[in-house]
């Protein structure tokens, strides 16, 4: 039997011992657990578990039972790893850990992201199992502070550098030596008259076991130990086919007694030249990584460093760090806001478009809210800090973008099941071929053989492979940032490629999500000004959101409110007042038959607005109708052509709502929502939803509010406006920071983008296995006398990563789907495919 070992971990949601009682029998059941104790005191549980056991069981059994354990994650950053089986040895190394839930490896950023039952699993554990796997781990603590990781990578980037300079000195010479000779015949000449080929060869000797043993040790320190764990890797592949050339060639030319007649030949620009070209080509990737989190730290370098801060009546330059809730802060012109707080005085214009994505700066007054990060424009502000450090916005975005960047999509899988077989797998052929030259192949057999193998050795590393999918969501999902779009999850970046219906909730997202004055008809005789100036005088007197919409819209044009007599509020009908000498009366249509006022003249008035989804006022002044007027949610200017772009890009639109029938068809109707379900609480969405869902559709819902969060929480795909509730944003798994549409197809088009790219990638990384490990084995030498030099398998190898580096960075320059020259685009598009009259 396999030790056991003792786990404590928290538990969640319990209240009393019918709790403990339950979650022990939940826990005994798991397959493994031999015992379980649970104390409610400390809300702990301690579980007793052999090596069958799986934490991941665990979670589900609790879950089941209403009582989730508490999880902690932790970030590392990750040495050692060079290509996509190094990620399946690290995933599998930690996953063996008892109480890990889940880890999930990212090569782009050389990192592990790891999850487990809280105090089950130290960071000590991991980083220690790690290390005994040959990938030394250390602990990110602070996420979003990259400085230490960032040094590193420019480090290795700047050492990288140097080791390829030195190999190129090195190997240039022999290069010219050797293929100079049989490319040129007067070089070949010269060669053999002056120093000739023994002196000539002792000089390829010499140079190339430098490039070996200086610059090139790194692939043998690396490669050899991992072979002999049977764990083969990258560097695996390069020692051996270095070596190999280098072993042949030093038999040759120091005992070749020992090689059969006519196989004398030197291999030692083929080994010199694999190593500088495959280090060239790990710089230039490890130069491409660097570029690949640029995202996450143009965010880091929004935040300010220091603060003019209130203290004892003066204010005092302090570091952000220093700062705690409620301190005053003052923001010069032109300066950062410091962190998150709310405007107490002054005025100014600040640019929020490092955060939301919009270009327009933003009108701060008093009691505005104000994000730590953005910019403040040319007026000064003073402004009560709410929140500090971790807490704030630009902190979880960078805390989202980070999380989203390490996520493994599930197209990710299949990559790590074929790459985890993949080196042994080229091993193995390699050895095929070696032995197929040997025994079929024509003379020289065994030079051709050993050709053949270096060629297949080198060719088929799977750096690219690895690099495809990763560097795709840095890239990708660091720009849907910079666009006002964080993805919380990052395998929403593939589910979203997937939807084809895009469901809405109206207020909040459709629309402003507060009233508005939308409509002031005038009847004949009356002044416009001076009616709306008495109407928001009554209505001043009431609480009701209608006559706050009507008194904010007066007091926009600048309008003094009167001073009134005799309010009175008719339960059903509206209200009355006396103001300067005059009857006034505001209200439904009931409230102006019963006082007698013909309505007649305006009929047409109120039909159109009932049409469009408006619920018509009336007021009267001395008994005589004054105006009609309609308080209304607007919708957001945004949001039509919001849904234009979603139709272009072929979704199918609808809208889930609360609000009454009438009004949700006449929005719909007006801005073309192909699907209407309304006057639904928040389970009827769900159940809406899930209608949408039948047939295997993929739903992205979009919504603010907390009544959506269950709808939210049950599409495939969740968008929560950054403007809404904690709640809905903490559901979702999309935020939108612009709050508006508009960030709903940038979504789609950064996902679209993000996957077509990794779909590139992954083409290319398998595609060029496919194509070259038959190539270098010389399979068309028969038929074409083709046969793969194992440098230019190297050049070849070196290239197919810098390939997909390359491709992944063309996503930084994805344009916002909406923004004005694409918008002319699909215009032009239009005009194009329109048939001619």
């Amino acid at each position: 039997m396999e030790s056991e070992k003792s786990l404590t971990f928290g538990i969640k949601e319990m209240s009393c011992a019918s709790c403990v009682g339950r979650v022990e029998k939940a826990l005994s059941a798991v397959t493994g657990v031999s015992q379980a104790h649970v104390n409610l005191a400390s809300e702990t549980a301690t579980i007793t578990a052999d090596g069958t056991f799986d934490a991941q069981n665990v979670i589900t059994a609790l879950d089941a039972a209403g009582y989730p354990a508490e999880l902690k994650a932790y970030r590392f950053s990750i040495e050692n790893m060079s290509c996509a089986s190094c990620v399946g040895r690290v995933e599998r190394s930690l996953s063996a850990i008892p109480g890990v839930v889940s880890v999930t490896v990212n090569l782009a950023k050389e990192e592990a992201a790891v999850r487990v039952l809280g105090a089950a699993v130290s960071s000590a554990d991991i980083a220690e199992t790690a290390s005994a796997a040959g990938y030394p781990a250390t602990l990110v603590t602070d996420p979003g502070a990259t400085d230490a990781t960032n040094d590193r990578k420019v480090e290795e980037a700047a050492h990288l550098r140097r080791m390829t300079l030195v190999a190129a000195v090195f190997t240039l010479p022999v290069f010219i030596l050797e293929m100079g000779s049989h490319l040129i015949p007067a070089l070949h000449s010269w060669i053999m008259n002056s120093l000739g080929m023994g002196v000539n060869w002792g000089i390829q000797f010499v140079l190339t076991t430098v490039v070996l043993a200086w610059p090139g040790r790194q692939f043998y320190l690396k490669g050899f130990p991992a072979l002999f764990k049977g764990a083969p890797d990258m560097n695996s592949l390069v020692a051996l086919g270095s070596s190999a050339a280098w072993g042949f060639s030093t038999v040759a030319l120091f005992a070749p007694s020992l090689l059969p007649d006519g196989t004398r030949v030197v291999y030692f620009e083929a080994a010199a030249v694999i190593v500088t070209l495959i280090l060239l080509g790990r710089f230039l990737e490890a130069r491409a990584k660097g570029r690949t989190g640029q995202a996450i730290r143009k965010l880091v370098g929004l935040r300010a460093k220091t603060a003019q801060v209130e203290r004892d009546g003066q204010l005092v330059e302090l570091p952000v760090d220093d700062i705690v809730v409620d301190d005053l802060i003052q923001a010069r012109p032109g300066e950062k806001i410091a962190v998150d707080g709310v405007v107490v005085k002054g005025a100014s214009y600040v640019d929020e478009s490092m955060i939301t994505g919009e270009p327009i700066p933003v009108e701060k007054l008093a009691d505005a809210e104000v994000v730590g990060g953005t910019i403040n424009g040319s007026g000064a502000l003073m402004f009560r800090a709410t929140k500090v450090g971790g807490d704030t916005m630009l902190a979880q975005i960078i805390r989202m973008v980070e999380e989203a960047q390490g996520a493994k999509l599930p197209i990710q899988d299949l990559v790590n099941r074929i790459t985890l077989w993949f080196v042994p797998a080229v091993m193995g052929v390699a050895a095929l071929t070696f032995l197929t030259w040997l025994l079929v192949g024509p003379d020289p057999a065994l030079s051709f053989a050993l050709v053949a193998a270096v060629a297949v050795l080198i060719i088929a590393c799977p750096c690219a492979m690895g690099l495809a999918t990763p560097t795709s969501i840095m890239v990708g999902t660091g720009r849907a940032a910079e666009l006002g779009v964080l993805f919380r999850r990052g395998d929403a970046l593939q589910t979203l490629n997937d939807v084809t219906t895009v469901a809405l909730d109206k207020t909040g997202t459709l629309t402003e999500g507060h009233p508005e004055l939308t409509d002031l008809t005038i009847t004949k005789g009356f002044e416009e000004a001076d009616v709306l100036r008495l109407v928001a005088s009554v209505e001043a007197m009431s609480e009701h959101p209608i006559a706050a919409a009507i008194v904010r819209h007066a007091k926009q044009n600048g309008l003094a409110l009167a001073s009134i007599d005799d309010f009175s509020s008719i339960t059903g009908f509206g209200v009355s007042a006396v103001i300067e000498g005059r009857k006034v009366f505001v209200g439904a249509d009931r409230l102006m038959s019963r006082e007698g006022i013909d309505l007649d003249a305006v009929k047409s008035v109120g039909e159109t607005l009932g049409q469009e989804g408006k619920t018509p006022l009336f007021a009267a002044i001395d008994g005589q109708l004054a105006a009609v007027i309609a308080v209304s949610d607007p919708i957001k200017a945004s949001t039509a052509e919001a849904i234009g772009a979603l139709h272009d890009l072929g979704l199918k639109v609808a809208m889930i709502t609360g609000d009454n029938e009438a009004t949700a068809q006449a929005i719909a109707a007006k801005l073309g929502i192909d699907e209407v379900v309304a006057e639904v609480l928040p389970e009827g969405k769900v159940a809406a939803i899930e209608r949408l869902q039948t047939g295997g559709s993929k739903v992205a819902f979009v919504g603010d509010g907390i009544n959506d969060a269950p709808a939210l929480a049950r599409a495939d795909v969740g968008i929560a406006i950054g403007t809404g509730t904690d709640v809905a944003i903490e559901s979702a798994d999309v935020v939108l920071l612009s709050g508006d549409l508009k960030g709903v197809v940038n979504a789609l088009h950064v996902s679209q983008r993000t996957m077509r790219n990794i779909r590139q990638n992954l083409f290319w990384a398998f595609g060029y296995n496919a194509l070259l490990i038959p190539v270098a084995a010389g399979v068309f030498y028969p038929v074409a006398g083709l046969m793969l030099s194992p440098a230019l398998a190297a050049g070849a190898m070196a290239l197919s990563s810098v390939f997909v580096l390359s491709n992944a960075l063309r996503l930084r320059w994805v344009a916002p789907e909406l923004s004005e020259s694409a918008a002319n685009a699909r215009q032009n598009r239009k005009l194009v495919s329109a048939p001619a009259e």
